[in-house]
């Protein structure tokens, strides 16, 4: 049967924007290990370049682990078709002529049009598009504290217990 309504967010993400919605986090959700599953071999060399490029930034804000394989291939996947589509617009234009004379549209356009509609389901998946980040709070820049002194003053000079 058909889910109605939104998509639900993965809990990861939610507890990377604050949970924002202040509702209950789904305590059963499976928690698979943070890591990231290894790059497929029988990906084009593009989405390889694609899955280093972003793969270990996402392991790290915990949203990519080991049984995403397959959906973060198909992003990685999407975005070498798509640049591709793009580098041959770039190079050889949006439109050619027909041998009857008439101006079409490249097949390239709708392509890449295509794959970027794909890609961006695909981020929205990950939290990968600008609107996501911009509702992410992360302390990853935060150091550890181990001095109690330090707790002690970062906590207001409440001692926790």
């Amino acid at each position: 049967m058909a889910q109605r309504g939104r998509k639900p967010i993965p809990t990861a993400i939610k507890e990377l924007e604050g949970n924002p919605g202040k509702r209950e986090l789904n305590k059963k959700e499976p928690k698979p290990k943070r890591k990231a599953p290894k790059c497929p071999m029988w990906l084009d060399n593009e989405a390889k370049k694609e899955w280093k490029r972003t793969a270990k930034q996402l392991e790290q804000l915990g949203i990519l682990t080991e049984v995403d394989m397959a959906v973060f291939a198909g992003y990685c996947q999407a975005y070498a078709r798509w640049k591709e589509a793009e580098e041959f617009i770039s190079k050889h234009g949006t439109i050619v002529k027909t041998p009857s004379g008439y101006w079409q549209q490249v097949p390239q356009v709708s392509i890449a049009q295509t794959y970027l509609k794909i890609m961006n389901k695909f981020c929205e998946q990950f939290g990968l598009t600008p609107s996501a980040r911009s509702r992410i709070v992360s302390d990853s820049n935060q150091q550890e504290v181990n001095d109690p002194m330090e707790l002690i003053l970062l906590s207001g000079g409440k001692k926790s217990v």
